[in-house]
C-alpha cells in the first residue's frame, strides 16, 4: 500500500547516483541504472532481441504471436497493452484528464498535452542541418527542407 501511495504523493526516495533522477520504487532505479550501463538483461529466445524492461519483453511476445489480450467493451477493438486500451476508452467517454496549466485546455493523452505545451514555450527542437533554422514541429522542418532555398517565408 505504501508503494502505491507514492504514485499519488509524488514521493521518490530512490535516487540515481549518476544522474540524480529519482524513483518511487527501488527496482525501477535498478532498471534505470542498467539503462545507463547499456545492459539489457531480458532476452527473447526466438529473435535474441534484448530489453531493459521485462514489460517490453512481454509486449514483444504479444507482437510475435499476434495476441491482443485487451479488448474494448464499447467498440470491440483489441489492443496489445492495457495502456493503449485505456487511451481508447477515453475516446469513447470523452474524458480529458490532462490539462494545460497555461490556457486550461484539456487533452485525453499526456503526449498531446506535452506537444501542446510547446505552443506556449520557445522550445524549437527541430533544426535544419543546412541553415540551422529551428522549428517547433517536425512537419514544419520537413516543409522547410522540401522547399527550394529562398522560397521559405
Amino acid at each position: 500500500m505504501k508503494l502505491h501511495l507514492r504514485t499519488h504523493t509524488g514521493e521518490r526516495p530512490f535516487t540515481c547516483d549518476v544522474c540524480k533522477k529519482s524513483f518511487h520504487k527501488s527496482n525501477i532505479l535498478k532498471l534505470h541504472v542498467l539503462t545507463l550501463m547499456g545492459e539489457k538483461p531480458f532476452e527473447r529466445d526466438v529473435c535474441k532481441k534484448s530489453f531493459i524492461w521485462p514489460s517490453n519483453l512481454r509486449l514483444r511476445l504479444h507482437i510475435y504471436i499476434g495476441e491482443r489480450p485487451h479488448k474494448c467493451d464499447v467498440c470491440k477493438k483489441s489492443f496489445r497493452t492495457s495502456c493503449t486500451l485505456k487511451v481508447e476508452l477515453r475516446t469513447h467517454t470523452g474524458e480529458q484528464t490532462f490539462k494545460c496549466d497555461v490556457c486550461k485546455k484539456s487533452f485525453s493523452q499526456s503526449i498531446t498535452l506535452k506537444l501542446h505545451l510547446r505552443t506556449h514555450s520557445e522550445e524549437r527542437p527541430f533544426i535544419c542541418d543546412v541553415c540551422k533554422m529551428s522549428f517547433k514541429w517536425s512537419c514544419s522542418l520537413k516543409l522547410h527542407v522540401s522547399n527550394p532555398i529562398g522560397e521559405w517565408p
